[in-house]
């Protein structure tokens, strides 16, 4: 018997597999910690649930007994496994005793499942895949629902997920949020459509401009979906007979309007850096060079929102942190790690 046994995830939504794999852990160990992933994106359709939602849900599908010896952890996305794997131990450390014996559940299902390496000193406790279903088929039915609605497009999958989870889907669907997200769910998959017949998937390539003045940094609203009323930096995809030098300025001119001599953004430049997760983009393979600039205390420049922008504002960099929740895709990562927003773990 194990002191604590961990099972990592992202549950959007909890279906009978993450129940099996729970399960599993309860059974053999005192005591269960799952690690809610993903926790303080911005609403998608990949990350449609707050991780206090997907928390909910998980304990709805358990008996009451089992439900007190759980605990569920947020963590972060960080783009970067180092800092990943750091974050999660600095979590689970606080609920374990010194020597515990600690087990991590969970089964080698694709390349998503390396992070099972990722944690020596940890036993693996293997459970066996349990069925084909995957939240992916459950949210592309969800959002994919027809003109007779959600309970339609659930049907064939119900058995799939505990009815606690399947009343939370019928709920939601009736909030706010559900339309936005189906609206951005067939944006998504018609871009996707657009480029499937291509020999190769494509690789995108964009730029990012993260200009910091007097401690502020200008940030856009997103006009357009995807992620549309998001926070972003300003930024957009590369045109074919330009550098990333020269469609970075071109971008931060085009969306916030913000005329300064070339000369002097030269000299603000402080670092470029290429973010290339492979899953930082739901529009697929997207590579995007940041350029970090720093004005200092310069005058703030004037700035009006334009072209893909909606809004567009200086916001002071000790504010980043409480708009996490709001920002696009990896974004607030993008600023996190030239602005040290979050405390540092791991390397």
């Amino acid at each position: 018997m194990h002191d604590t046994a961990i099972l990592i995830g992202r549950f959007e939504p909890v279906h009978n597999g993450h129940l099996a794999l729970l399960r599993h852990a309860l059974a053999n160990a005192r005591q269960a910690i799952v690690i809610m992933g993903s926790a303080w994106q911005a609403r998608s359709p990949k990350n449609p649930f707050t991780w206090g939602e997907r928390e909910g849900m998980l304990r709805a599908a358990l008996p009451e007994s089992d439900r007190a010896r759980l605990t569920v952890l947020p963590v972060r996305d960080y783009y970067n496994e180092a800092r990943w794997v750091a974050a999660v131990r600095d979590a689970v450390q606080p609920h374990c005793a010194a020597g515990a014996r600690i087990g991590l559940v969970g089964h080698f299902k694709d390349a998503t499942s390396s992070y099972l390496r990722a944690f020596p000193g940890w036993e693996l406790l293997s459970v066996e895949r349990q069925g084909s279903i995957d939240a992916t088929a459950i949210r592309d039915a969800y959002f994919g629902a027809g003109p007779q609605g959600v309970g339609a497009a659930l049907a064939p999958l119900a058995g799939q997920m505990p009815a606690s989870t399947l009343s939370f889907l019928h709920a939601f669907a009736a909030e706010a949020p559900y339309a936005a997200l189906q609206e951005e769910w067939r944006m998504l998959r018609g871009y996707r459509e657009s480029w499937s017949a291509a020999p190769y998937p494509p690789v995108f390539v964009t730029v990012d401009a993260v200009l910091r003045c007097q401690d502020h940094v200008l940030l856009i609203r997103r006009g357009q979906a995807p992620g549309r009323g998001q926070l972003a930096v300003p930024g957009g995809f590369i045109e074919q007979r330009e550098t990333v030098w020269q469609s970075c300025l071109r971008e931060l001119l085009e969306e916030t309007h913000v005329q300064l001599p070339e000369a002097r953004m030269r000299s603000a430049l402080r670092a470029v850096t290429v973010f290339d997760h492979p899953d930082r983009s739901q529009r697929g393979r997207t590579i995007t060079h940041a350029h970090y600039f720093d004005l200092e205390g310069d005058a703030f420049p004037p700035v009006q929102a334009d072209d893909d922008a909606a809004e567009v504002q200086w916001v002071p960099v000790d504010r980043i942190g409480a708009l996490e929740e709001a920002f696009f895709e990896d974004h607030f990562h993008m600023l996190d790690h030239f602005l040290d927003i979050t405390p540092r773990v791991g390397s």
